[in-house]
């Protein structure tokens, strides 16, 4: 039986090698937002003979087939997500730490007023820092709408598995926003 990332590129239309396996394992399989260094640096664990171009080349191979999404979520820093459907983002200023916040959580109203503009897809990135817990239901999880914790809303499929980023469809062109 084929390993379930090798089924995931392949479906993807992504010749695997040694190299690719090792950065789309930690890129996919990651639960925090990493950059292209910190990919590197823990592929390398793995395989040590793995270069940061081959890394970046393979970070942006992922993206183009829709299986990684790539954010600019402050100036000068790129960072790589393997949840491609739609969510927000939380960055505490603490700590900085990107937390994923369910995409129904948040309301953007008004789209269509925005008449001098084609917007194709936004999402939301919120700034601040997380709350203490306030008692024995301050479980960690996402971030909800008023700031405390909520139930995880936003899933991270492991790859290969039922609902992992390479068992969806292709994007579809219409905004991202409330499914119409």
């Amino acid at each position: 039986m084929k390993p379930p990332l090798l089924d995931t590129l392949r479906e993807a239309g992504i010749q695997p090698s040694a190299q690719r396996l090792a950065v789309a394992e930690v890129a996919l399989g990651s639960s925090d937002h990493p950059s292209a260094d910190q990919v590197w640096t823990r592929a390398r664990r793995k395989l040590r003979v793995l270069s940061r171009a081959t890394v970046y080349n393979t970070l942006n191979l992922l993206v183009a087939k829709g299986l990684l999404r790539q954010h600019v979520l402050a100036e000068g820093n790129v960072v790589f997500d393997p949840i491609v459907t739609p969510h927000h983002h939380f960055i505490d200023e603490v700590t900085g730490t990107i937390h994923d916040i369910p995409w129904d959580a948040l309301r953007v109203h008004d789209l269509d007023s925005l008449r001098e503009f084609e917007v194709h897809e936004y999402q939301v990135v919120l700034r601040g820092r997380r709350r203490e817990p306030s008692g024995a239901d301050g479980a960690s999880g996402t971030v909800g709408a008023s700031g405390g914790r909520g139930a995880r809303g936003v899933s991270r499929p492991k790859p290969g598995g039922a609902s992992a980023p390479g068992a969806r469809s292709k994007r579809s062109r219409r905004p991202r926003g409330r499914p119409t």
